[in-house]
């Protein structure tokens, strides 16, 4: 019973996982961002609650810009060959940007993206 009793003052919670892994898998997908800021020892770390929306804005940017190309695909079906192009470079963009902030915060690095970073921060400190 000792060897678990210091296991949790070493991570800092019960749930084995310091602030660095638990910001860094709230990128994963949406879910775990979502579970991190209800979860009572993550929701109280800034660090976390900051990555944790950062990945909601960024995953909801997503998904709006995927749904706008979509849309302009349909309306103009001209534009197909055009839309498709721009869509896997503004795909590989939003990996490398993904990659970047999962990446930093594992790292413990507060990496804040242009508009997404500041919508998060102030989520953060509520």
């Amino acid at each position: 019973m000792s060897d678990l009793k210091s296991d949790v003052t070493l991570n800092g919670n019960s749930w084995g996982l310091s602030d660095n892994a638990a910001a860094g898998i709230a990128y994963i997908t949406i879910i775990p961002a979502i579970i991190f800021l209800i979860i009572d020892p993550f929701k109280k770390s800034p660090y976390v609650r900051f990555h944790a929306w950062q990945s909601i804005f960024f995953f909801v940017a997503w998904a709006v810009i995927n749904i706008l190309v979509g849309l302009v695909q349909h309306i103009v079906p001209s534009a197909v060959f055009l839309t498709l192009t721009a869509l896997q470079l503004v795909g590989l963009a939003i990996f490398i940007v993904w990659l970047i902030v999962f990446i930093g915060a594992f790292g413990g690095k507060q990496i804040k993206l242009p508009v997404i970073g500041d919508l998060a921060a102030r989520q953060a400190e509520r």
